[in-house]
């Protein structure tokens, strides 16, 4: 009953963050562009691991990045998982440099064995994050007053999800997540009139709503090659498709009292297909190596009517894992070290051309709470965003990802003699 509290406590303390965090998890200029900042699924182990997952079957952890892997929980095991970031930014042209800091809900997941070949997961994972705001001033000239422009947004797009996990051959297993995807997109443009013969203000502001399905399909391979020699082989797809939206543009212009204009727009919106390939090597319980290829379709997806909005989306994430002797007396050698990278081309384009690449470097460990089966992974990640040309910013993010896995055993039957 103590450990059934206290994973309830954890998954509420899990999503009033999640809540608090939403609105500020992000300060990327780059958001400014399309759906925002994506957030790729995983979980604690996957984060340190440069973000593989489509081959991991870890049977203490959910991996909602595969749904296949959900049969790897053993039967009398119930899973709570859930992860916040702690994030310091700079920003940087090559002139101006400045600082952020923010937090951000990663996941909250459920996992439990529903029978000898099936398992099911639910939970919650953000999809996209927009947080910016930036601006410039111009001075007066002949024919243009002074003035500054200032632009800002917030919001994103989240998801609910039920995944379902099915063991159809020995080595085989393959599973689904059906999600509800819904979100809101503010976005601002303010224009000062600063000169000295008037005063007055210009603002821009759009706003979207959105909400649809969104189906992630998945299935893994599993082998022995020897007596501790073991490789798993993952593959994921995700289809795309439009989504349902409500927008409208409102305008507001004065210089005291503003005088308002809303009009409703009708745009298309749509999120990508989705091809994920993966495959995992371990050896005797102690080592795992990955490797995962990612691809997004971005190129073909429509924003705003628009559909040449983006650039293709490719990630190859490498990485590791290593516990000395998982059964010693000795609490360091049952410690799981962590380490990866992963090189990246996000869908952002700027005039016409992809805006930049992306590249990360991570490290952790797995913790385990004494006596218990619970788990503390605690991960710090460098990423580098670096601009195509010398006018495109440079984003250097130092972040502290932290995830509790509450593994509770409730489903087994004590015998008195």
């Amino acid at each position: 009953m103590i450990g059934y509290r206290q994973a309830l406590i954890a998954l509420l303390l899990t999503v009033l963050s999640g809540v608090l965090y939403a609105q500020n998890n992000t300060n990327s200029p780059y958001t400014r562009y399309g759906y925002g900042e994506l957030a790729d699924p995983g979980s604690g182990n996957s984060r340190a691991m440069g973000g593989i997952a489509y081959g991991l079957r870890d049977p203490y952890q959910t991996n909602t990045a595969n749904p296949a892997s959900y049969t790897a929980v053993d039967s009398l095991t119930f899973i709570f998982d859930g992860g916040v970031t702690l994030q310091k930014v700079n920003f940087s042209d090559g002139t101006l440099k400045r600082n952020a800091n923010n937090s951000s809900f990663d996941y909250i997941t459920m996992h439990f064995r529903a029978s000898r070949w099936a398992a099911v997961s639910l939970g919650m994972l953000p999809y996209s994050n927009v947080g910016y705001n930036l601006g410039s001033a111009v001075e007066e000239s002949e024919g243009t007053p002074a003035h500054t422009v200032t632009y800002s947004g917030e919001g994103g797009l989240h998801q609910v999800y039920l995944g379902l996990g099915f063991k159809i051959l020995k080595n085989l297993s393959v599973g689904t997540n059906i999600s509800y995807l819904w979100g809101d997109i503010t976005r601002t443009r303010t224009q000062n009139i600063t000169s000295v013969s008037s005063a007055y203000s210009l603002i821009t502001m759009s706003y979207v709503s959105m909400r649809s399905y969104k189906l992630d399909f998945g299935a893994q391979y599993s082998m022995d090659l020897g007596n501790k020699h073991g490789l798993t082989l993952g593959a994921v797809f995700s289809p795309g498709h439009d989504l349902s939206t409500d927008s409208y543009m409102e305008d507001y212009l004065g210089s005291g009292s503003y005088v308002t204009t809303r009009r409703d727009t009708v745009a298309t919106f749509s999120i990508p297909m989705t091809v994920g390939l993966g495959a995992t090597y371990t050896y005797n319980n102690r080592l795992t190596v990955g490797a995962d290829f990612m691809l997004q379709t971005w190129n073909k997806a429509t924003y705003m009517n628009d559909e040449d909005a983006f650039c293709k989306r490719g990630k190859l994430s490498v990485g590791a894992e290593y516990v000395p002797n998982p059964m010693s007396r000795h609490y360091l050698n049952r410690v799981k070290y962590r380490v990866g990278a992963y090189y990246s081309k996000p869908y952002y384009k700027i005039d016409g051309e992809r805006a930049a690449t992306e590249y990360g470097l991570s490290a952790g460990f797995g913790l385990s709470v004494p006596r218990t089966r619970s788990l503390l992974s605690l991960t710090a990640q460098y990423v580098r965003t670096e601009g195509a040309k010398a006018m495109f910013l440079d984003q250097n993010a130092f972040r502290l990802c932290i995830g509790v896995t509450f593994n509770e055993r409730w489903f087994f039957k004590r015998k008195v003699d």
